[in-house]
C-alpha cells in the first residue's frame, strides 16, 4: 500500500508505548486512525498531542481485545466515524519476565489471551470485511526479537510472540495473490511502558507465580533509557507496509544473534540422503512463495 492518504487504520493498544508510535507516523502520512485505549491516562496524552495537530484525524475506541463483542461493536464504531478500516495493527500485549517454572495457570491464561488472543480476535473480526471490499489493504501484527529468538528469562511473553510470528507467516501464505498483505513487526527494546500491563489485568488471572518487583532492575533502567523511540519504530512499520514487507526488523544490533541461531536449525539438519519418494509425497509442502519472493 504506496499510498495511505485518506485510508482508514485501527491501531490496537494505541495510546502508549509502540502503538502511540504507530498512530503518530499513520496520522502524520494523512491516514484517518482509530486506536483502543483502556488507561484514561494514557488517553489524555494521547489525545493532548492530536489537540496540537489539528490537520490530523484520530478516533480513540475504549475496548479490551480479549473482549470478541467489545471488537465487533469497535468495528462498527470506527465505520461509522472513519469508515471501514483497510490497515489493522494488531499491537496490544503484555509482558511478564522470569523463569517459566515459577508461572501459574493464571499467568499463562493472561498473557496468551492478551498476545495471542488479542492478535486473533482482531483478524477474525477485520480480516472479512477486508476480503470482501476488494480494496487494497493490509495488517500488521507486532511481535517482538523475543518472537524470533529466545532472549532474557521471559520465556511466557517468547512463547507468545512466537506464536504471532508463525500466525502472520501462515495468514500471509493463505493470503497469497489477495487484496491482503500480512507484515510481522519484530523490535527490539522500545520506549514504553509494557512492564505496567499488570495494572490492568484481569480479576480471575490474579493468581501469578511471580513475586511483584518494587522496582526494575538497573540493567532494565539502562536498556530502557537508551530504547528506540516510538516514534522511530513507527516509522519503521509505515514502511512495512509501504513495501508489503513479510518481516519488519528495526533493530539491527540483533543480526548476529538471528544468524547464529538460524545456522544452528540449518546444522542440526540430518545429513542422510534425501528420501525422494518421501519428498515427492510433501512436494507441496516443501517450499512456500512468502519466503522466496514478495508473495
Amino acid at each position: 500500500m504506496k499510498n495511505l492518504k485518506g485510508k482508514v487504520a485501527f491501531v490496537t493498544g494505541g495510546s502508549s508505548g509502540i502503538g502511540l508510535g504507530i498512530v503518530k507516523v499513520l496520522a502524520a502520512e494523512g491516514m484517518k486512525v482509530a486506536f483502543s485505549y483502556r488507561r484514561q491516562d494514557h488517553l489524555d496524552e494521547t489525545m493532548a498531542y492530536f489537540r496540537d495537530r489539528p490537520d490530523q484525524q484520530v478516533h480513540p475506541v475504549k475496548v479490551d481485545v480479549t473482549d470478541r463483542p467489545g471488537l465487533a461493536a469497535a468495528k462498527l464504531e470506527i465505520e461509522g466515524a472513519l469508515g471501514p478500516v483497510q490497515v489493522l495493527v494488531n499491537n496490544a500485549g503484555v509482558g511478564i519476565q522470569g523463569p517459566i517454572e515459577q508461572a501459574s495457570f493464571s499467568d499463562w491464561d493472561w498473557i496468551m489471551s492478551v498476545n495471542v488472543g488479542g492478535v486473533v480476535n482482531g483478524v477474525v473480526t477485520f480480516l472479512p470485511g477486508m476480503i470482501a471490499s476488494g480494496k487494497e489493504a493490509h495488517i500488521v501484527n507486532v511481535s517482538s526479537m523475543g518472537g524470533i529468538a529466545a532472549l532474557g528469562s521471559a520465556g511466557l511473553y517468547t512463547t507468545t510472540k512466537f506464536a504471532v510470528v508463525g500466525l502472520s507467516e501462515a495468514l500471509r501464505t493463505d493470503l497469497i495473490g489477495r487484496n491482503v498483505g500480512v507484515s510481522v513487526y519484530c523490535p527490539g527494546t522500545v520506549k514504553s511502558n509494557i512492564g505496567e500491563g499488570g495494572k490492568m489485568r484481569h480479576e480471575q488471572y490474579k493468581d501469578t507465580g511471580y513475586t511483584p518487583r518494587a522496582a526494575p532492575a538497573p540493567e532494565e533502567v539502562h536498556f530502557m533509557n537508551l530504547a528506540m523511540d516510538a516514534v522511530e519504530a513507527g516509522g519503521h512499520v509505515l514502511r512495512g507496509i509501504q513495501e508489503n514487507q513479510l518481516f519488519i526488523i528495526s533493530h539491527p544490533e540483533f543480526r548476529d544473534v538471528l544468524r547464529t541461531r538460524h545456522a544452528k536449525i540449518e546444522a542440526s539438519i540430518s545429513r542422510e540422503p534425501i528420501n525422494e519418494e518421501r519428498a515427492e509425497s510433501v512436494r507441496f509442502i516443501l517450499s512456500n512463495e512468502i519466503y522466496t519472493r514478495d508473495a
